[in-house]
């Protein structure tokens, strides 16, 4: 036990196996009372941590320690003076009380992740807590170390853990993870933070679908002909050639982001508002998905990659993809989830296109004219937005109809603006609500949808920067016309 910490003592902590760990510990869940920073002079405490400490100060919902862990010769002065510059850069017109608040809330402990003084010290430092949380913003090769090192000093069987992405780099990794983590940790205790779920537009996904009874009974293969999922980038790798290189565009967002897209637009409604409620329909989505098929998969590279720096000579890592995700189920079974995602692309850009089924010709047989199929259209970058196309009669003496839109912006029409994604993941994990974290099963079922295409993939073709993507891309795409706002069509010339 290290010094100080009061809490009962491990019973063979270490030798847990991960059938031994229940889904439940059946034990109320506690607000976190000390936050212990792994990381804390990184770039992401700097840009985003920080920054929602301040906000959860703002709101209230502080009232903890923060103790920061690294190996930097720091003292709490030095972490305080960081959180105030990260604060003053980040924040507009920030309270100063605020920003004290958080500043003398710091301390620091310095030491090597793999020694086990560190601990020891951070057990003492942390003497009178009840719940400590630990965050690691630490590589994930360093996971094992500290999660050894926490639990020599109780804080496994005391508190909870937050992990950041990527959870592996496939199927088996992510499974071999998991097995780290519920050595000394329950699955309860495990949050794995993932910034995209905790984006306001993501989580309007679900509440746009279940909060609106009159899109229930159409929201089905019956009504719906496809769903297109786009997370484009108008940017590059920017520097960060050596660690993109071993990722990749199917790694990078598609394995989490995208597929966590596709389960909000799919998902059945939950019995609850209870996070486990919740989390289980997400994971029954990914458990319907088919593994995809590395043949209906493009895998494309922008000219110039192989120049950047750190890209190694030769490269096949993919700067964009596109795929078919088919969900065998009974609401959505022969629906295409049509998704993509690119770098250096025509503009920045994340949305997802509902597509319903055309309407019949009868009408307009006359006029030898198809009406368009209605869209709704989830816009999450670069505005929180939802529009809907249909179809109304066009100007004239025929029976031909066009395309009339109506948009609604998120924070226009609420008077308010969306908080920051780790402003509410934080604050959740504080309070201990999994909601919007990845769970092990979740996870392992997600990586295996594209373990095939990670384990054969189809070589890179190039595309232009400034593009949308290889044309390749429009090959997935039979009878449903082309990729994103050509679902709407052009309207055809109005009729004598």
């Amino acid at each position: 036990m290290g010094a100080g910490f009061n809490k009962t003592e491990l019973s063979d902590t270490n030798g847990r196996a991960d059938e031994d760990l229940p889904n439940s510990k059946d034990a109320p869940v506690s607000k976190a009372d000390v936050l212990l920073l792994f990381g804390a002079s990184g770039d992401l405490a700097y840009k985003k941590l920080f920054p929602a400490l301040y906000g959860l100060a703002v709101e209230g919902r502080l009232g903890i320690s923060i103790i920061g862990i690294g190996r930097s010769k720091w003292s709490a002065t030095d972490l305080a003076d960081r959180a105030r510059a990260s604060i003053t850069e980040h924040v507009d017109n920030p309270d100063p009380a605020k920003v004290d608040e958080v500043a003398n809330a710091c301390d620091f402990v310095s030491g090597d992740y793999r020694s086990q003084e560190t601990f020891d010290a951070i057990g003492a430092a942390i003497a009178d807590a009840q719940t400590p949380m630990a965050f690691l913003a630490i590589p994930p090769e360093l996971f094992d170390d500290v999660a050894v090192g926490l639990a020599s000093v109780g804080i496994a069987d005391a508190g909870r853990i937050v992990v950041e992405k990527p959870f592996g780099r496939d199927l088996e990794s992510a499974e071999q993870l998991n097995t780290i983590l519920h050595k000394h940790f329950h699955e309860d205790d495990i949050f794995r933070i993932d910034h995209f779920l905790g984006k306001e537009p993501v989580q309007n996904l679900m509440v746009f679908r279940f909060a609106n009874s009159m899109f229930e009974p159409i929201w089905n293969r019956h009504h719906i002909e496809s769903v297109q999922i786009t997370m484009a980038e108008s940017f590059g790798i920017e520097g960060r050639g050596g660690f993109y290189d071993e990722v990749g565009a199917i790694r990078d967002v598609v394995q989490n982001h995208l597929l966590q897209m596709v389960a909000l637009l799919a998902m059945e409604p939950p019995a609850s508002s209870d996070p486990k409620a919740l989390r289980d329909e997400k994971v029954k989505v990914f458990q319907a998905m088919r593994t995809v098929d590395p043949a209906s998969v493009v895998r494309g590279q922008v000219e110039g990659y192989r120049d950047e720096e750190g890209v190694a000579a030769g490269s096949d890592t993919e700067t964009y993809a596109a795929m078919v995700v088919e969900i065998d189920s009974w609401r959505w079974a022969g629906v295409p989830f049509f998704i993509r995602t690119g770098k250096a692309l025509a503009e920045t850009r994340t949305e997802a296109i509902v597509e319903f089924k055309a309407p019949p010709r009868l009408l307009f047989a006359e006029e030898g004219h198809q009406p368009k199929a209605n869209t709704i259209r989830f816009t999450l970058k670069p505005a929180d937005q939802i529009g809907i196309c249909l179809q109304a009669k066009r100007p004239g003496s025929g029976l031909v109809s066009g395309p009339i839109g109506f948009e609604v912006d998120h924070d226009e029409s609420f008077g308010t603006k969306s908080r920051d994604a780790y402003h509410r993941l934080l604050g959740d994990a504080l309070t201990g609500d999994s909601t919007l974290f990845a769970r092990q099963d979740g996870v392992e079922e997600s990586w295996r949808v594209i373990d095939q295409v990670l384990a054969s993939p189809n070589p890179v073709v190039t595309y232009p920067a400034g593009s949308w993507g290889p044309p390749e891309a429009d090959d997935l795409l039979p009878g449903h016309q082309l990729w994103d706002a050509s679902l709407i069509g052009d309207a055809p010339p109005d009729q004598p």
